[in-house]
């Protein structure tokens, strides 16, 4: 019987081309817009680290008192001097201070120019925190944290341009005419957004294409390549003891805390150190801190661009127009074979019958709307740059599940918006047809 009512479906679909062809360009423009923003957010929302977000933990310090914070809340990073503490006091399972780096990689080859690569100056835990996964080797050691070892980890598509794709663990690279000993590869890993760097403004940048150890860094004077903000005390000078040991913040710590107890504990630590920095005269505030782990984090930065929810709604009340649109058709198309309608119900065709056939006629409907939304969802992937930045816009994606969901919303909202249209043909008497004709 079902395929029955696809038959009968697709004859009168025949019948009024023109109508036909109003219904589904109305569904295929409303399911692409609302595809293509949605590709945008989904994107942009989704937990870059699920499987341990929540076991994942931001600390964060006031070193700077009420006259220059944010609201009440703390600055975003951390100093040279809160770092170097929250680091020795080891009170996570793991823990690790970061910040971005922009180094020229020399290459073996004299004949070939040094390039820029970005990456991180971090600690050996960084790896087995964020679950970096690794093609060659693994990370650095705790001992090559405390030896200020000359190690690297690289990329796999630097390690590609460079070596070819072999493995290069244990061989040299030179970067800011420095020497490491490369012990890891990393696989491809770029979560989005880059929750561990949301301070530099690094949430949607080019991937990181190379690691290296923290106090290596600070040895070499490596200047950070993200955010220093120094608050209202000055900026960063020649002075580099002065500012390493001032207020500026430019360091992102993070720990691990595997349960509720863990996070209690940490947090009571970070306000007994805050309160030990007080008494020492270093602050003259109350103890002000914070410890977000990864989706609390994220809200709290905004990771979500504002203007992939407003574009989210504005084609969700497109998509609600054109339904409304095809609702208006899809009764005027039916209301006019009312006079079909009532021959079926006096030859014994059931209210139930009626549904069933143009509920199925719908369905094709959402259906072709739904293959056009999809050609039209691809077209527009192209020009999602013009209304998202650069950054974002190139994490927008027409996948299977896309193409799917397209289709089932398509299909589901096509059939839900026929409802009322099939029930007041439903509701035609055949007694008043068969006499009018």
């Amino acid at each position: 019987m079902f395929a029955h009512n696809l038959r009968l479906g697709a004859r009168s679909l025949r019948k009024n081309p023109v109508l036909t062809a109003l219904m589904v360009m109305a569904i295929g423009f409303g399911v692409a817009a609302s595809m293509i923003t949605y590709a945008v957010f989904r994107a942009v929302s989704g937990d870059p680290i699920p499987q341990k977000s929540s076991r994942l933990f931001v600390p964060m310090i006031d070193n700077r008192g009420p006259q220059y914070n944010n609201a009440g809340e703390p600055p975003d990073a951390l100093n040279y001097t809160d770092a170097v503490a929250l680091m020795k006091a080891h009170q996570a399972k793991r823990q690790t201070v970061l910040f971005a780096v922009r180094l020229s990689v020399m290459p073996e080859d004299a004949q070939k120019a040094p390039f820029k690569v970005p990456g991180y100056a971090a600690t050996g835990d960084f790896f087995p925190m964020f679950d970096v996964p690794f093609q060659y080797g693994s990370g650095w050691s705790a001992a090559d944290d405390e030896a200020h070892a000359p190690v690297i980890v690289i990329s796999r598509s630097l390690n590609q341009k460079l070596f070819g794709g072999a493995n290069s663990v244990g061989r040299e690279i030179v970067l800011d005419d420095q020497q490491y000993r490369i012990v890891g590869v990393a696989d491809q890993w770029d979560p989005k957004p880059r929750f561990f760097d949301m301070f530099s403004g690094n949430a949607y940048s080019e991937p990181s294409q190379v690691y290296v150890p923290f106090n290596r860094a600070m040895d070499l004077k490596i200047e950070t390549a993200g955010n220093n903000n120094c608050g209202g005390g000055g900026k960063r000078g020649d002075d580099r003891e002065g500012w390493l040991h001032g207020q500026c913040v430019w360091i992102s710590p993070w720990v691990e805390l595997d349960g509720a107890a863990d996070v209690a504990r940490y947090r009571q630590f970070l306000t007994s150190y805050a309160d030990d920095q007080r008494r020492a005269g270093r602050f003259n505030w109350a103890p002000n801190v914070r410890l977000r782990d990864v989706p609390s984090w994220l809200g709290y930065k905004h990771a979500v661009p504002p203007e992939s929810r407003i574009a989210l709604v504005v084609a969700v009340g497109f998509f609600v127009i054109c339904l409304v649109n095809t609702i208006g058709l899809l009764l005027a198309k039916f209301m006019r074979r009312s006079s079909e309608i009532g021959v079926r119900r006096a030859l014994g065709a059931s209210r139930g019958d009626i549904y069933r056939q143009f509920l199925a006629e719908a369905g094709m409907v959402g259906l072709a709307g739904g293959l056009l939304g999809v050609v039209l969802t691809g077209v527009g992937m192209l020009g999602v740059g013009l209304v998202f930045a650069p950054e974002i816009a190139h994490l927008a994606r027409l996948d299977v599940s896309l193409v799917s969901l397209a289709l089932l919303v398509a299909i589901a909202a096509t059939v839900l918006a026929a409802f009322y249209p099939t029930w007041r043909a439903a509701q035609v008497q055949p007694a008043w047809q068969l006499k009018s004709n």
